[in-house]
């Protein structure tokens, strides 16, 4: 196997995001107290984003609306208008957090750049996300960048038919192995997961042990990774 073209997830392996959720998620969880347990809350909440996937995507939006659906519901309508512009003010203050890189991130890029074709590819928000990815100082690296609705076999067989490279050649490097490892191994690619210290549960696959991909304790060990293939 000779790589030729390395694919970066963003969101947790570039750059922090779910610490926000997490942080946003006890804070909603303690204000709805008053009608719910706060594990009933949680359980609750991973519901409506579930359902809501259909209709709003990923990112923070549509957990914000996500937010307020299960807040109303689990007060049964009680909930004060109040914390309703809470909810909605927490989901902007997640929307302007600036963008803090992932250490080591700088320096893994800039060793991959110019000895690989790099392409960028993430999940979420479109606007969103095209801001974070300006505001990283990153994007030039990247020949290729990618915002998807979903990440499946189907959504990176035509991002590689795109690129005109084949799976063999091909290394996708992510945080969740439910969206950036197990779809890479279907089309017969190379993954690296590279775990951050907080996976939404949505992203939690029953079994994750490393059968036909890699697993890295940061993205520093990635180019040395790499060179071994």
């Amino acid at each position: 196997m000779t790589i030729t073209t390395v694919g970066l997830d963003a969101d947790d392996t570039l750059w922090h995001s779910e610490t926000y959720f997490s942080v946003t998620e006890e804070r909603f969880r303690a204000l709805l107290t008053p009608w719910c347990e706060e594990a009933d809350v949680a359980g609750r909440l991973l519901e409506r984003e579930r359902v809501n996937l259909e209709i709003f995507g990923y990112g923070i939006k549509g957990f914000t609306l996500s937010m307020v659906e299960t807040a109303i519901e689990a007060s049964d309508g009680a909930i004060p208008t109040g914390a309703i512009q809470q909810i909605i003010q927490w989901g902007k203050e997640m929307l302007t957090h600036p963008v803090e890189l992932l250490p080591g991130v700088t320096e893994a890029i800039d060793a991959l750049h110019g000895r690989y074709r790099l392409a960028l590819i993430t999940k979420g928000d479109l606007f969103h996300q095209e801001s974070k990815i300006a505001e990283s100082g990153l994007a030039e690296r990247f020949e290729s960048i990618n915002v998807l609705a979903e990440k499946n076999s189907t959504t990176y067989g035509t991002i590689l038919s795109r690129l005109g490279v084949q799976p063999r050649d091909f290394a996708m490097v992510g945080n969740s192995v439910r969206s950036d490892v197990l779809p890479l191994v279907e089309l017969g690619a190379h993954a690296v997961h590279i775990p951050y210290a907080i996976t939404w549960n949505h992203e939690v696959v029953d079994d994750s042990s490393p059968v036909g991909w890699a697993s890295l304790g940061s993205i520093s060990e990635l180019p040395g990774h790499l060179e071994t293939l």
